[in-house]
């Protein structure tokens, strides 16, 4: 009988454990000083999943099939993003090896997760809600620098359910001139194709969900 395939994430296991040293490539502590005017770029996407009945979430309804999606981090389009990451891990403890793709070329980052978000009755602008997420610190090595966080939000008075993706980022220090003339011409344009295409994927992936018997 062949011997079962290894998982994915098992490859990139020396690499996964070498960036769990790494350090953040940017000083978090001062984010308020992260603005537009000093050379930060702050982005928000958002866009409606199937909604609910007011109250909690359903056991099997559209939270519930973001959240997994989410927590798998199963959103992104994986012809531009796939991480990898050891799934024994906490949440909150999670550290992961981004590849990135473009053109012929594959690149490969680290993040730390941070800012895990649990909370069962978060006061919106819209009202009560309940929130669920996390978001990823840049590394040491990685072509940008900043935070992107994702969130998925039900409206316990209206039942209607978001996921929202709320970015800051600034390009990092990229020695390779060939690297850095390609991210600089592409890297906004790939910025945005990632939010994009991850909102239709997680609406996709959800429908997908709900659609089982």
């Amino acid at each position: 009988m062949p011997k079962p395939a290894a998982p994915a994430w098992e490859q990139y296991r020396a690499q996964l454990q070498a960036y769990a040293h790494a350090k953040v490539n940017y000083d978090y502590q001062n984010v308020q000083e992260y603005t537009a005017a000093t050379g930060w770029r702050l982005d928000q996407y958002a866009t409606d999943l199937p909604a609910e009945a007011p109250g909690p979430p359903a056991a099997n309804g559209s939270f519930a099939a973001a959240q997994d999606v989410l927590r798998r981090y199963a959103f992104p389009p994986p012809d531009l993003i796939t991480g990898y990451f050891d799934p024994s891990q906490p949440l909150d403890k999670r550290i992961m090896v981004l590849r990135a793709h473009f053109l012929v070329f594959n690149f490969y980052f680290g993040v730390q997760v941070v800012d895990v978000i649990d909370e069962a009755a978060h006061i919106g602008p819209d009202g009560p809600e309940r929130v669920w997420g996390y978001g990823y610190r840049t590394l040491e090595g990685h072509f940008e620098k900043g935070q992107i966080n994702f969130s998925i939000h039900k409206n316990l008075v209206t039942g209607t359910v978001q996921f929202r993706i709320k970015a800051m980022s600034q390009p990092g220090h990229i020695r390779n001139p060939f690297y850095w003339l390609g991210f600089k011409l592409f890297g906004r344009m790939l910025q945005r194709r990632f939010a994009r295409q991850s909102l239709q994927r997680m609406r996709r992936l959800v429908a997908e969900a709900l659609a089982q018997p």
